[in-house]
């Protein structure tokens, strides 16, 4: 599975974890989503998908961002431009109404392949520079 939590995505922080395995949760919605029959129509169900993943994810970077902002994490600007870059990106993908809705298919493949790239990425990459900083859990 796409979207499958792994004890490697893991960084030791409860809560930074658990909203991680939340993001993948609702990955995992659009990857399910992908392997429907085409017959159905899928718009409002994929619409839902990207307004909650963007909904979460601000939550979620919002939170890491205000811990890192305590504790005077020196690389929190360019941690915050990866999280606007994401967020511009689910923006724009829900911006494309039209084409979600005659190209549910393409659009949601797009949409896994985003995710899963982003999200492993970013969490063994980018997120693991910061753990020092929290108490492990």
């Amino acid at each position: 599975m796409a979207f499958e939590w792994k004890e490697r995505y893991r960084l030791g922080i409860e809560e930074v974890d658990k909203q991680h395995r939340k993001l993948f949760e609702i990955g995992a919605r659009a990857y399910e989503l992908a392997l429907l029959d085409n017959a159905f129509d899928r718009y409002d169900d994929i619409m839902a998908v990207l307004q909650e993943l963007l909904d979460y994810a601000q939550y979620h970077f919002s939170y890491e961002e205000d811990f890192m902002r305590k504790h005077n994490f020196e690389d929190l600007p360019n941690h915050t431009k990866e999280h606007n870059y994401f967020v511009a990106k689910v923006k724009s993908l829900l911006a494309r109404e039209r084409e979600i809705d005659e190209e549910q298919e393409q659009t949601l493949q797009e949409i896994a392949d985003f995710l899963s790239e982003w999200v492993s990425t970013h969490i063994m990459f980018v997120d693991r520079k910061y753990t020092t900083l929290f108490p492990k859990s």
